[in-house]
């Protein structure tokens, strides 16, 4: 197969795709007639061809995917009226502690907000596919251990938690001193933030 077929197949498996793909999957549209490396080099010229154009071909966490650049979403907006989904202040700050203590149990969560956490707000998080339980805690009734997922990452379209902004920027004090508290931090994005 040429290069050129080979793009256009890549091309069409990413436009069809409904979530991202890793160059695992894409090489497998190939009967391992192209490498990884190659691959990944026709994902980048995919990637080049889109310069000046409305849409861009980026590598998030769950692979690569095309997606609108950010300058067209208020335009796209005026398409679907309808506003994602607000999260309560709760749901973000337990959210935000995920992301940075992962792996947490729900009491964690409890010590570091202070207050109690709803089952809802848990159930939401996992319903929209940004935690989920990774194991249990050795103690007494071995409560479930939160963390985030790949959707999380490419809901944000990042790659890793390295890449979300800095804690101190984007969080309430009183977190971020609890927060920073632990080494192993990341930090959340500064949308998540901007809500609390």
């Amino acid at each position: 197969m040429n290069t050129r077929d080979a793009r256009r197949v890549l091309e069409t498996a990413l436009i069809c795709a409904q979530q991202p793909l890793p160059v695992r999957e894409l090489r497998s549209l190939f009967d391992g007639q192209l490498g990884a490396d190659t691959v990944r080099m026709l994902l980048d010229e995919l990637a080049r061809d889109c310069d000046g154009r409305g849409i861009e071909l980026v590598c998030v966490a769950g692979g690569w995917r095309y997606q609108s650049r950010p300058e067209m979403h208020r335009y796209l907006e005026r398409m679907q009226p309808e506003r994602p989904p607000r999260y309560s202040r709760a749901v973000l700050e337990t959210l935000a502690i995920i992301a940075y203590r992962q792996p947490v149990t729900r009491g964690d969560i409890e010590e570091i907000r202070g207050v109690t956490v709803g089952t809802q707000i848990i159930r939401q998080l996992e319903e929209r596919g940004w935690i989920d339980v990774i194991g249990h805690r050795e103690g007494p009734g071995r409560p479930a251990l939160y963390a985030t997922t790949k959707s999380f990452l490419d809901d944000l379209g990042l790659k890793s938690l390295d890449q979300l902004p800095s804690l101190e920027a984007n969080l309430p004090d009183r977190l971020v001193d609890t927060l920073t508290a632990n080494p192993d931090s990341g930090a959340l994005v500064a949308t998540l933030s901007s809500e609390a």
